[in-house]
């Protein structure tokens, strides 16, 4: 809806159709998996590194499917009851590879949740609010890899092959890199109406030149159609709630910086976007230590435990793409395409967008990879 994430285009964008797909759903359903199963598949992983079970009162009062008796928001979230022992998370699980992923997400929020228990209440919190939401991510970037969806019969061989690499990484990038404008312009919308930049008179028309701009998306509809009587900002949930976005933003860089480290410490020495930590407790214990810290610690000093630096830094995330990138620069020089499109006049309708193909979807998924970088 929002276009923050382009997985469902994948099939437009595939850089080799025919080659390994990752997408584990049919398989999940063959086996007979269903939301326990997804629940009890995403603790293994986090007890494989060893750290902590989830307690009972995580199993008594989870809501891990939408229930038959009461309306509920399904939106996936964590809980945490400052008991020590009441953490829950609440979610309507479809079997999908897609709920495999969001399952461990927010299984690592609880996983934070637990680690920093003990600390006073004012503590029991992230690093930095984007701390929280790329732990999360940070266990899905070892879970969705091929090696380790084979490890847990999801697969039923690995293909190697640069081909199987690069549809892999293109199917990540559909969500990692596309999804970096969407969350940097979120609060760059917000932040521009608190500062008075922005009138009542034209909220929708500058929601949509931020889109156009960062994004290279406009309106389903002819822009003049979405005048002043439309809020389209406020379908997203955050800014009806004035929920900060930054800092989503930040946990795309922070995730791959923290995957980076602990692969290294895992002893993974193949290609970043190769590595799953599943049953290094080295890695378990160095991400434990600096979890149980909370927020008791400046955020630079908890990034420094995790990763010796003390600075966010994208150079993780790049290297990790890096073979896509590559792909995508011959692409663009074979095919002689133009990156980028036109907003002059997006809030007009007479802006042009590039028109949609195959070539010229790769082309934007590439702008957004050299905007990170500027």
């Amino acid at each position: 809806m929002w276009a923050q994430s382009w997985g469902n285009i994948y099939e437009l964008v595939e850089p080799y159709p025919g080659a390994q797909s990752v997408d584990v759903t049919d398989a999940m359903v063959e086996q007979k998996y269903d939301a326990m199963r997804i629940f009890e598949v995403s603790e293994e992983f986090f007890t494989s590194l060893g750290l902590i079970e989830m307690p009972q009162e995580f199993w008594d009062h989870t809501m891990m499917v939408r229930p038959d008796d009461r309306e509920v928001v399904c939106h996936a979230s964590a809980w945490d009851f400052y008991n020590k022992k009441d953490f829950r998370i609440k979610q309507c699980t479809d079997i999908t590879m897609s709920w495999l992923s969001t399952t461990h997400h927010e299984m690592g929020h609880v996983q934070y949740y637990l680690q920093y228990k003990d600390q006073p209440v004012q503590f029991r919190r992230g690093a930095n609010p984007g701390f929280h939401e790329a732990i999360g991510d940070l266990m899905s970037l070892s879970v969705n890899t091929p090696i380790h969806l084979l490890k847990i019969g999801l697969l039923d061989e690995l293909h190697n092959s640069t081909e199987a690499d690069l549809n892999y990484l293109m199917s990540i990038a559909m969500d990692k890199i596309a999804f970096l404008p969407f969350a940097y312009l979120m609060d760059q919308y917000r932040w521009n109406i608190f500062e008075g930049n922005y009138t009542h008179s034209e909220y929708n028309a500058r929601w949509w030149d931020l889109r156009c701009g960062l994004q290279g998306v406009q309106s389903a509809t002819d822009i003049p159609e979405r005048n002043e009587i439309n809020f389209d900002a406020g379908a997203k949930f955050h800014t009806a709630s004035s929920t900060p976005y930054i800092r989503y933003f930040v946990s795309y860089i922070l995730q791959f910086q923290f995957h980076k480290s602990l692969c290294a410490t895992a002893g993974h020495t193949d290609s970043l976007f190769k590595c799953d930590i599943y049953n290094s407790k080295e890695a378990g214990a160095k991400l434990a230590a600096a979890l149980q810290m909370g927020s008791s610690r400046p955020w630079p000093e908890v990034l420094e435990f995790i990763t010796g630096e003390t600075e966010m830094d994208a150079s993780a995330l790049l290297e990790y793409f890096e073979p896509l990138v590559t792909w995508l620069d011959k692409q663009i020089e074979d095919n002689s395409i133009h990156v980028g499109w036109d907003c002059t006049h997006s809030t007009t309708g007479s802006g042009s967008l590039m028109q949609a193909s195959v070539v010229t979807m790769l082309a934007v998924v590439l702008s957004s990879l050299m905007w990170l970088t500027q």
